[in-house]
This record gives structure tokens, sequence and C-alpha cells, in this order.
């Protein structure tokens, strides 16, 4: 019976999915705004990104092994700094030839095979529920027909685990890659008496503790904490009034980061006039893009380091 209704399901999807217009998101022909392939490990040819997401401090699971009666033998829930990918290739190359080349170059890139199975080794339906996907459109799961590889490897200090699920809808082959760089989060947290030195010492200050999705230009429940310090901040010297700048990485083009940035920077202001009451004439808003860096944004920690908000006193 639960195979019947899974299939169904499926059915019904794949059926509604073809119906759709050509111009729906379902049916996109170009990579999403903002997204790039994981260094070192690219995609399949004539793939297109229909899903990505990068966050510095993240938990994914990851089976190590195939499951045993409908239940995990080696389920590994990491921590650390986690990129999600997901891919679509038109009609064409089989599941296994796409997973294949997703796993030949993983061994490229030094990754030890954990665990590499098709449907019915893995375990089936329990498994392919047990796997964090990104939602659809940006990825689909057919429980009867996938294939999944987990790798691991060290990167110098750290323990970085890749993990690919590949399946099929309406003959369009998906993929998500998952790569995640295992580490403890960092301490980002900066209260209102460092925010006050900051702009006393140098008239400007960091601010790491206030989160955005990729692309996205609203302000993360997550970010209350650091919100709630610069209320403080901006409480506690009635008189103060500041700059809150947004900066951004150099993904994508000079366009949309001078327009991202700025749309950052009012969200947040936003925020504090509503949330807070904090008078929305004691702050200004301004974007700078990436054209104020203070990493490099040829690698991952640079970008992390250039993404941020920052207090300018004038």
């Amino acid at each position: 019976m639960h195979r019947c209704v899974a299939r169904l399901l499926a059915a019904c999807a794949a059926a509604f999915v073809a119906a759709l217009p050509a111009h729906n998101a379902f049916a996109q022909n170009r990579d999403i705004a903002g997204a790039r392939d994981y260094p070192g490990i690219g995609r399949f040819g004539g793939s297109v990104i229909t899903g990505y997401q990068t966050r510095d401090f993240d938990a994914v699971r990851l089976q190590a092994a195939a499951f045993k009666d409908g239940q995990p033998t080696d389920a590994r829930t990491l921590e650390g700094r986690v990129t999600r990918i997901a891919y679509r290739t038109g009609p064409g190359p089989s599941i296994l030839e796409v997973s294949r080349n997703f796993e030949n170059q993983l061994a490229k890139a030094g990754f030890d095979t954990l665990l590499a199975c098709n449907t019915d080794d893995c375990g089936g339906i329990p498994f392919s529920e047990k796997i964090d996907a990104l939602p659809i459109p940006a990825m689909w799961v057919d429980g009867f027909d996938f294939r999944y590889f987990a790798g691991h490897k060290k990167q110098g200090a750290a323990d970085v685990y890749a993990a690919v699920l590949t399946s099929k809808n309406n003959d369009n082959i998906y993929v998500q890659l998952v790569v995640t760089v295992v580490g403890a989060m960092e301490n980002k947290m900066i209260d209102a008496a460092a925010m006050a030195k900051g702009l006393g010492d140098k008239g400007h200050v960091a601010i790491y503790g206030i989160y955005f999705d990729t692309d996205k230009a609203i302000v993360k429940p997550e970010s209350a904490p650091t919100l709630a310090e610069i209320a403080k901040l901006l409480g506690g010297q009635p008189s103060l009034t500041v700059f809150i700048v947004g900066h951004t990485d150099s993904q994508g083009s000079f366009e949309r980061n001078m327009t991202l940035s700025q749309q950052r920077a009012e969200a947040v202001a936003a925020a504090l006039a509503t949330t807070y009451k904090i008078p929305r004439g004691r702050m200004k808003t301004a974007g700078l893009g990436f054209l104020a860096p203070v990493g490099s944004n040829a690698t991952d920690e640079g970008r992390a380091l250039n993404r941020r908000v920052e207090l300018v006193q004038p």
C-alpha cells in the first residue's frame, strides 16, 4: 500500500509539472541567481543549477551505510560550513551516468567512498526519506529510483564530507550535492559595549550576527540577539546616529550586489525601527556591494568575512 500511494503521489506531481508553462521556474534554462559550482567538483555537462544554499554554520544528515530493516545503521549529523547545490540535467543520460561522473570527480578531489548504493541496496523509500533535500522544484527525489553517494576526506585538520543524491522526474535527472566542512561555530556575537568601543576607536564596526538567505534581503529570525544588541547600543545613546552599511561577496553581478547590499541595510534599519522602536531618522542606510572587502573573494573564508553589515558613525 505504501508503495502504491507513493507512486500515485509521484505521478500526480509529475503531471502537475508537465502542465506548467515553459516560462515557469520549473522549466528554467539557466542557473539561479548567485549560484555557482563547488570549487574542484563542477557539474555534469548541460546541467543548470536549480537550488543553491551556503551557510557558514548548519547541520546536515549524512548516511554512511545502507539501511537494515528500514532503519539507519550509520547515520551521522554533521555540523559546520554547509553548501547545498541542486542541478537538473535534461533527458538522455541515466541516473547512474550522472552520479558516476560526480563520484569520479569527488575521487579525484581526494574523497574516499563511505557509501555508494542504488535504490534497493540503500534501503528504498525509508532511506530516501531520511535524506535532507532542497525543496521542490529545486530538487526532486523519487523514492523508487535514486542513487546515493557519501564520501569523506581530510583537508588539513578539517574533516570534509560530500553527499550526492541523484534521482529522476519527467525524464530529467536531478542531483543534489552537499559538501560539509566540519567545524565549530564561530562566535559572531558582539554586544553593545563592543559595538560602542568599535565606533569610538575606528568609527565603524563589523556585525556578523545578522543572517540572510543567499541572494535575499529578509532578515532571518536567528538575527534577533544581534539586533537586540544594536538596539541596546542606540537606546543607551539617544544622540547617536549611525549609517547601516550592507556588504556582499563578489558572487553575482556588480549591479545585483549593489542593490542587494542596499536592500539588506534597509531591512536591518526597518527591523530596528519596527521591533525595537529605534527612530528611523537616527539610521541612514547604504550598500557598497563588494567594493570594501575585508577578505579575499577567491576563498570561502574570505567571502564569509565580506558578507557583513557595518555600523558607521558619521
